[in-house]
């Protein structure tokens, strides 16, 4: 039979699958359906600079507070927030609800973390295991699932904008400005501008809205709330307010995580040139905005293949070796992005690009978080609030100079910040070569072996399957 705790784990799972099949889809249309004075681009640089303020000092409050259950529940409703907003784009609608979004989402992940932690020490403590190994399988299983949001979100766009029957042809003008060739910083969807395609964009739009609403829906109606007892040694270890805002910059003092910035910054500059960039400047520029969800279909489902391959590869090459192959495959696609004029008769290249992209996305993503884990197993917490504040300052950074820049010195700028952490990772690699940092003995879990004892009393509004 089923366990109640992963029943648990599959109910989180599910929802930010919903909830991350709206926002995706949304993400990487911003730069082209909001493309009026750059207004989409800019609503995504305010969301990671919200997301930066959050994640000093919201998590612990709303946690300890609302509980796991509820500040989930809150952070999902802020990202809705964000879907309304879209429904009436403008400075005044986007801009706000980008705030909100971004207030919200660190506190959401942290929740959800906290609630996946827990429930496996529980199961672990239950059935006699060690708690890492069933932690590991629980996110396993949350990732799975989750990642596969870049593919439906993305599909719901293309089927939808798919149906306009009034796409014009490219003309072969406009052609000549897609790329790297030219200048443009306003580039234009082949879509036309009739009433027909502003129905279209509500309707995808409110999909995404009701799509959203039933995540809610099913964490409010399924997760248990297991606030009471389990997470309360969780919650009751946190360090104070003021101590664990400190926290996170006290960690700066560490030489070795002041090298990693660079690597955690270009996390976020890679990803957003592909949501960002590639999606307005070569795909709407050259196929039309219909084209760009399957082209992020492409990526997401790439990266969630990867991201599964090169984890298990890990372990036979080493870290070093795939860090190489992400850099390598990262600057082939800059030079080839240079140099490429996008045209329609070449659609199989469309999705080369992202493809290769997603390999080493999934290359950056997986490998940098466990190389925090390993380097800073005693500060993971404050570690990874860095690790979450410098991508986010990356994503910032990129955004804000969107509309800007030059496509041709937004490569530039990311193949600079490629090449500046080609100079740093490895120092911090070498010398954890030679000093490998020593790792912490897990424990028992024996608080959670009491608390099973007492476990019917504890769980609140439980939904059995």
């Amino acid at each position: 039979m089923m366990s109640r705790d992963f029943k648990n784990v599959l109910v989180v799972s599910v929802g930010f699958l919903f909830l991350f099949t709206a926002y995706g889809g949304l993400q990487s249309l911003q730069s082209s359906l909001n493309a009026e004075e750059g207004m989409g681009v800019a609503s995504l640089s305010v969301i990671y600079a919200s997301i930066i303020i959050s994640s000093m000092f919201l998590p612990p409050i709303m946690i300890k507070n609302l509980g796991c259950k509820w500040t989930i529940v809150v952070g999902m409703a802020c990202y809705v927030s964000y879907s309304i907003g879209n429904f009436f784009p403008g400075w005044y609608t986007l801009i706000p609800t980008s705030v909100i979004l971004g207030l919200g989402g660190s506190p959401l992940w942290a929740a959800k973390c906290t609630y996946l932690t827990t429930v496996g020490n529980i199961q672990a403590a239950r059935d006699g295991k060690k708690g890492s190994n069933v932690i590991n399988q629980y996110f396993g299983t949350f990732f799975f699932i989750f990642q596969s949001s870049a593919v439906w979100g993305n599909l719901m766009s293309s089927l939808i904008f798919g149906q306009d029957t009034k796409i014009a042809d490219i003309p072969e003008e406009q052609l000549r400005t897609c790329g790297a060739a030219d200048c443009s910083l306003n580039i234009t969807s082949n879509a036309t501008t009739t009433r027909h395609e502003q129905q279209l964009v509500w309707m995808l739009v409110g999909s995404y809205i009701g799509v959203g609403l039933l995540a809610i829906l099913i964490v409010v109606v399924f997760l248990d709330n297991i606030d009471q007892e389990q997470t309360s040694h969780f919650r009751g270890n946190r360090e104070p307010l003021c101590h664990t805002f400190l926290a996170t910059f006290r960690l700066l003092k560490d030489w070795r995580l002041v090298t990693l910035i660079p690597i955690t910054m270009y996390t976020g500059f890679q990803e957003s040139f592909l949501a960002g960039e590639y999606t307005k400047n070569y795909v709407t520029c050259a196929l039309g905005i219909h084209y760009i969800g399957f082209v992020m279909m492409c990526f997401g489902a790439f990266n969630s293949v990867s991201s599964f391959t090169f984890g298990r590869l890990a372990r036979y090459t080493g870290r070093a070796a795939l860090f190489f192959l992400g850099a390598l495959i990262n600057v082939s696609c800059i030079i080839a992005l240079l140099f490429w004029r996008p045209h329609p008769d070449q659609l199989p290249v469309f999705f080369v690009f992202p493809a290769l992209w997603a390999m080493a996305d999934s290359i950056w993503q997986t490998q940098t978080n466990a190389l925090y884990g390993v380097l800073f197993p005693r500060d993971k917490e404050a570690a990874f609030a860095n690790y979450r504040m410098w991508e986010s300052l990356g994503y910032v950074i990129s955004f804000a100079y969107s509309t800007f820049l030059c496509l041709e010195y937004k490569l530039y700028i990311v193949l600079a910040v490629l090449l500046l952490t080609a100079v740093t990772y490895p120092i911090v690699e070498y010398h954890e070569h030679k000093n490998p940092t020593p790792s912490i003995e897990q424990d028992t879990y024996q608080i959670h072996k009491e608390a099973i004892k007492a476990d019917e009393k504890i769980i609140i509004n439980q939904t059995r399957i």
